[in-house]
């Protein structure tokens, strides 16, 4: 079977030849989905303007909650359903999709109602005002009408890539993201809808994203039996999604607080182009982030099939490989970007030339990027192993003890430069707890792989 094939593989090929063939489909989804962003992006700034686009860098982090809730449901679906393939489950495979619908039903239409209620609120308190409010909530208003079909299309991809089938999760991410430029071009190009064509281009995509997971999962192709349009909530399985899934979501939601502190700052001591700069800024960071997430998800059935079938060793050696894959990916990419930066940022703002503070603050901005791989494995790692405390504390260390302080206060005194230099000396100490975490982790597998030989022997 297919099934088993992909599972023998995972277990019992050369790490290195396992790391290769389930991450380039990976990387190249996430590739596609960090296009997405940057897409939106170049059309809001090059047909609807500056201050478009900083109303559009206000809502940006609010529009990634949904993507954290159904990050929540596939990361904590798709660690269940690595392990139950690794130990055989066959009744947490069978049950598992009936309880993905459900939650992507209820957090979806919480979300929407609840967005929709809050949504001047919510703008405001990103640190919108005058125009960039209006832009900001004329964004994030519609991209709330396809809250479900953001939640269901992301968890259903992650559910794709936790089988080990990253080509298949790849097409379906590519088929979206062609849907949305198609879109975002006729909507705003042609319609002139301005950032409101963004939002639905967007939404469409994503719409797309939804069907084609289900249209897969309806098919002999998808590796567990499953139950595409099945409603269910086995209390088993809900609980091993959230507490696998939660850091997933907290990271989310971190990342939201740090968009708060971050906005509010060059809001209250920059100007509307402090604010479109470093939502340019934090765009391009993230898109050279999609290499690394691609690895992380990959890694994902790596770790959880290997850690299901006890074999730790394997475990361990996954995160080393996939973790300096992750290094080399990216670093040409991070070289030309630190070499030519206003090259770069003159994709979405075209023809405006950058202060050297600007660039100098790009590239501390971006310059731990190759280092970073090591977080991003951890938080996938601990979930993937059944432990996801670590990462849990992870995510809500570095916000609330570390970015809150820095951004109330650093760029109050001493200039919003330090919104860009409290990031790097953030990055630079979570990365180094984060080695140690996982150093004391891989003791304790590499301890237990001993004490399961002695067992074996006996």
């Amino acid at each position: 079977m297919d099934k088993d094939k992909q599972k023998n593989m995972i277990l019992n090929e050369n790490i290195w030849q396992v790391m290769f063939k389930l991450s380039w489909p990976a990387v190249i989804a996430m590739v596609l989905y960090g296009l997405n962003t940057i897409f939106d992006a170049i059309f809001v700034g090059r047909f609807v303007g500056e201050t478009a686009l900083a109303g559009v860098s206000l809502a940006y982090p609010l529009t990634q909650l949904p993507l954290g809730i159904g990050s929540l449901i596939g990361v904590g679906a798709g660690s269940a359903l690595s392990i139950a393939i690794g130990a055989n489950d066959l009744k947490t495979q069978h049950k598992l999709l009936g309880n993905v619908n459900f939650l992507n039903i209820v957090f979806g239409i919480i979300f929407t109602i609840a967005g929709l209620i809050f949504v001047i609120p919510l703008i405001k308190m990103m640190g919108g005002k005058g125009d960039e409010l209006i832009f900001g909530v004329d964004y994030f208003r519609v991209t709330l009408y396809g809250s479900v079909f953001w939640i269901a299309g992301l968890s259903g991809n992650l559910i794709v890539r936790a089988e080990g089938k990253m080509g298949s999760a790849a097409i379906m991410m590519a088929t979206g993201l062609i849907v949305n430029i198609i879109a975002n071009y006729i909507l705003i190009v042609i319609f002139n809808f301005g950032v409101k064509g963004a939002a639905w281009g967007t939404n469409l995509g994503m719409l797309v994203y939804t069907l084609v997971f289900f249209i897969y999962a309806g098919t002999n192709k998808i590796s567990f039996e499953a139950k595409p349009f099945s409603i269910g909530n086995d209390k088993k399985i809900f609980e091993a999604i959230m507490s696998m899934g939660i850091p997933s979501l907290i990271m989310t939601v971190m990342t939201l607080i740090q968009g708060i502190v971050v906005f509010n700052a060059l809001s209250r001591y920059g100007t509307t182009a402090d604010i479109a700069f470093y939502g340019i800024a934090y765009r391009i960071f993230l898109f050279l982030l999609t290499p690394i997430f691609g690895l992380m998800r990959a890694l994902q059935p790596a770790v959880g099939i290997n850690f299901g079938a006890t074999k730790y060793d394997r475990v361990i050696k996954s995160f080393k490989v996939f973790g300096v894959a992750a290094t080399l990916l990216i670093a040409p990419f991070w070289i030309i970007l630190m070499a030519f930066p206003q090259f770069v940022l003159n994709m979405m703002l075209p023809g405006k030339e950058f202060l050297a503070a600007d660039l100098f603050n790009f590239r501390i901005f971006m310059s731990l990027l190759p280092v970073l791989p090591v977080i991003f494995m951890a938080m996938t790692f601990f979930p993937a192993i059944n432990n996801s405390k670590p990462a849990t504390i992870m995510g809500l260390a570095r916000q609330l003890i570390f970015y809150v302080p820095v951004m109330l206060t650093l760029p109050r005194f001493f200039g919003i430069s330090w919104v860009y230099k409290g990031s790097f000396f953030i990055d630079l100490i979570i990365t180094l707890w984060v080695f140690i975490m996982v150093t004391k982790e891989f003791r304790k597998l590499r301890l237990g792989q001993v004490n399961l030989k002695k067992e074996l022997k006996n």
